[in-house]
């Protein structure tokens, strides 16, 4: 009789135990709104790991009574109430910052938001060190998130509720345009200050004078234009403005054709990161920020491959110095 009690008393609590489980649909991303692949859930004494989809999502199992606790490598720990999470539901593990992160766009807008990207531009082109930013597909990602950027903005200046898709990138568009050209005028002038005393330099290393007579004759060739295309590409947009002040470029020609190639360049790069997330999402239920990695690489190889192209098809000549 007691064997029977006890047999059934073990029954009645499995079945318990099994009807408090239940399973519950979850994205996981991280800071950065990039999927998480692989997830660790911890309840109980008992551990399972999980493998999401493309897009994050993955089924658990869990009992609402519980507290569990997410893991993920190179992410912190997360612990949440179990009977909290909600079917379709987003949780956000935390990464590890690493010096990757400085490659993400997402990581200036995360951290940063408005002012840092302000900056980025402006550092780009304004000071030597700016040539490792990412500054188109920063912008690239700065159109697709106009609205939270925007809307930032307008919190810090007090306007919270204003929200007119035309506003929002008209001044992202104007603000971080006149960034981009006060930083190259910023590069003009360092330039120019320190131009004259380098044709004097003898040839080092890393420097020859023949890399600046090649300059002067650039400029002199292709003018305005090469201030204009420098805009489209990493690396050299943060070079050519000191070079066209090294090499004592007109500054009223310089001043009007900087100003023409950064509004094309950040207009193009926030117009085609905006519009292009709203088109590809409506037609093809395609989400680009759950792809940046991708949109990233994608840009970068286009940007970058007009100049190794013409690296590597380059004919040698001669340099001269500059007829006065």
């Amino acid at each position: 009789m007691l064997k029977r009690l006890i047999f059934l008393l073990l029954t009645v609590l499995t079945v318990s135990v099994a009807m408090a489980q239940q399973q519950i649909r979850i994205q996981c991303t991280n800071q950065y709104e990039m999927p998480v692949s692989k997830i660790t859930v911890s309840a109980g004494g008992q551990t399972a790991d999980y493998t999401t989809d493309i897009k994050g999502f993955t089924t658990i199992t869990v009992n609402p009574a519980e507290t569990i606790t997410i893991t993920s490598p190179y992410h912190d720990v997360l612990t949440v109430p179990a009977g909290t999470l909600k079917n379709d539901g987003v949780i956000t593990l935390h990464k590890s910052f690493t010096w990757k992160d400085l490659l993400n766009p997402m990581f200036y807008i995360v951290y940063g938001g408005f002012f840092l990207l302000l900056f980025i531009v402006f550092a780009e082109t304004g000071l030597f060190v700016g040539f490792f930013l990412p500054g188109d597909s920063l912008l690239f990602v700065a159109g697709i998130y106009s609205a939270n950027l925007a809307n930032d903005l307008f919190k810090k200046i007090g306007m919270g509720g204003v929200r007119y898709e035309a506003l929002d990138l008209f001044v992202l568009v104007a603000l971080i345009s006149l960034a981009g050209i006060l930083g190259n005028t910023i590069g003009y002038w360092t330039g120019k200050k320190i131009g004259p005393t380098m044709f004097h330099w003898r040839d080092r290393f890393l420097f020859k004078k023949k890399y600046l007579y090649d300059a002067h004759e650039f400029y002199e060739k292709h003018g305005g234009g090469a201030i204009v295309f420098a805009r489209f590409l990493p690396i050299i947009r943060t070079f050519a403005p000191i070079v066209a002040g090294i090499v004592d470029m007109d500054k009223k020609k310089f001043s009007i054709f900087n100003m023409i190639g950064c509004v094309a360049w950040v207009f193009s790069m926030i117009i085609a990161g905006h519009f292009l997330q709203k088109w590809i999402f409506t037609q093809f239920n395609f989400d680009l920020k759950k792809h940046l990695e991708l949109i990233v690489l994608g840009i970068v190889i286009v940007t970058t491959a007009p100049v190794l192209i013409k690296l590597l098809s380059g004919k040698k000549k001669v340099s001269q110095p500059p007829i006065k």
